[in-house]
């Protein structure tokens, strides 16, 4: 049995994945869409014949063999918002001009339904694992991975494990991701009436508001200090004051810097021409502790090691207006830094600014044996579809392996070179990449099987 095999389930696997992109599980709170995608592959599993479990509302697995050690692939349902600026319908598989579109094509809808029919494969072919495979499936990876948590107070922990959410190679390493909210009780701000950017705290906002109480002589000027920033922005001048909406570019909070953060940069405007300070003790500490900076300098808390790269800074959304006035922001860290620290010197920043910092999730680092036997196994695998060694690297993403004690990595699916712009508009991948990860896929679950 080869990867090739899986490629005569290519027609179902886009049928089915079309079908599971179509129900758009964003996590959000309230929502009961990421729970019915899972019920979706779920239900697809048992009328397959696996045997299928549900946890609670935010995970489940799907098993096929007996025996004591267990192998199992990791993989998530929901999603982030699409967003604007698609090419393509976002909740419809869409193929065109050699790529496969849609909101979860990447992240992660397709290497679940991919890992689906490549447990089919293996059972229609006759292959009896000599170790029970499980595909664990989560519906809150998004916002956190409590799924993972309330899935693994109650199940067993794999002895061996991947998560296709990611790139190849092999991803030894993962940054440590603290998320934070930093706060004012009140809004203290004289001239800026609302702020608004941003939807995940995991993504770099595209698109920011402001209403600011201004005259039309200062927005002249604030139009002249726009015209000397990175993004584009649209003023309009009403009775209520001056309506700023402003475009940048979105991004993944591992990668800020392939992104334009238009919060940062419509912020760093406004203060540049009225004053830090009359837009009120949060905008003053985004301005000044954070600003164009992704290494946390300003923030006292840059650093790097030389297995996993630099910290990074994301200010992923803000939200200011006459009931609220909060930021959240990502921080990814090296896996040789003191966590502690780090969440100490901005608790300390901020409250120069007045402000509260609170954590919202903190997932400590990943660092993995490169002579585990997992790793074997994957290395064969991607060896025999793409006649090439894989390479072992480190991330800033978060991923389903940090919640395996060091038994799994990241692994696939997408490749270097391929913008595949998850967290983003066009999320896509190219069609011979999408069928070389479901052989990959394949071969490293028949090496699960009978290795």
């Amino acid at each position: 049995m080869t990867g090739k095999t899986i490629l005569d389930y290519m027609d179902d696997i886009k049928h089915d994945l079309n079908e599971l992109i179509a129900i758009r599980s964003v996590s959000c709170s309230g929502s009961e869409l990421p729970e019915q995608a899972l019920d979706y592959i779920l239900g697809k599993a048992k009328q397959m014949g696996f045997t299928v479990k549900k946890t609670g509302n935010i995970a489940g697995h799907i098993e096929y063999g007996e025996g004591d050690e267990l192998a199992a692939v990791l993989a998530h349902v929901d999603v982030v918002p699409a967003g604007e600026g698609w090419t393509a319908e976002p909740f419809r598989l869409t193929e065109k001009d050699g790529r496969l579109y849609g909101r979860g094509i990447v992240d992660d809808k397709g290497p679940a339904i991919t890992a689906l029919y490549c447990l089919k494969a293996l059972k229609d072919n006759g292959i009896v694992p000599k170790r029970r495979i499980r595909l664990i499936i989560g519906a809150a990876e998004e916002i956190g991975m409590h799924d993972m948590e309330t899935y693994f107070a109650s199940e067993q922990m794999p002895d061996m494990a991947f998560t296709p959410d990611s790139e190849y190679g092999i991803c030894l390493k993962e940054k440590g991701i603290m998320q934070l909210e930093v706060s004012a009780p009140v809004h203290d701000g004289t001239l800026l009436t609302e702020f608004h950017s941003g939807n995940a705290v995991n993504a770099v906002p595209s698109k920011a508001y402001a209403l600011v109480d201004c005259t039309e002589s200062e927005d002249n000027q604030l139009r002249r200090f726009a015209d000397a920033r990175p993004g584009e922005y649209d003023f309009i001048f009403t009775q209520d004051g001056l309506h700023i909406e402003a475009r940048g570019k979105a991004a993944h909070a591992s990668t800020p810097e392939l992104g334009l953060n238009i919060a940062v940069h419509l912020i760093k405007i406004l203060a540049a021409n009225f004053g830090e300070f009359v837009l009120g003790s949060l905008c003053s500490f985004i301005d000044d502790a954070i600003g164009l900076e992704m290494d946390g300098d300003s923030l006292g808390i840059a650093c790097s090691d030389e297995e996993s790269g630099k910290l990074t800074v994301n200010l992923g959304r803000v939200d200011i207006d006459e009931n609220v006035c909060r930021a959240l922001i990502d921080v990814r860290y090296p896996i040789s830094a003191d966590s502690g620290g780090i969440l100490r010197k901005i608790r300390q920043r901020a409250a120069i600014d007045g402000l509260k910092t609170r954590l919202i999730s903190h997932e400590l680092p990943l660092s993995m044996d490169r002579e585990a036997p997992v790793i074997k196994i994957l290395s064969d695998a991607y060896e025999n579809v793409m006649g090439e060694n894989p390479e072992l690297y480190s991330t800033g993403g978060g991923t389903y392996a940090r919640t395996l004690n060091n038994c799994g990595v990241a692994f696939g699916p997408a490749f270097k070179g391929d913008a595949t712009h998850i967290h983003d508009a066009d999320e896509s991948i190219s069609a011979e990449h999408f069928n070389q990860h479901a052989m990959i896929c394949m071969e490293a679950l028949y090496g699960f099987a009978v290795k």
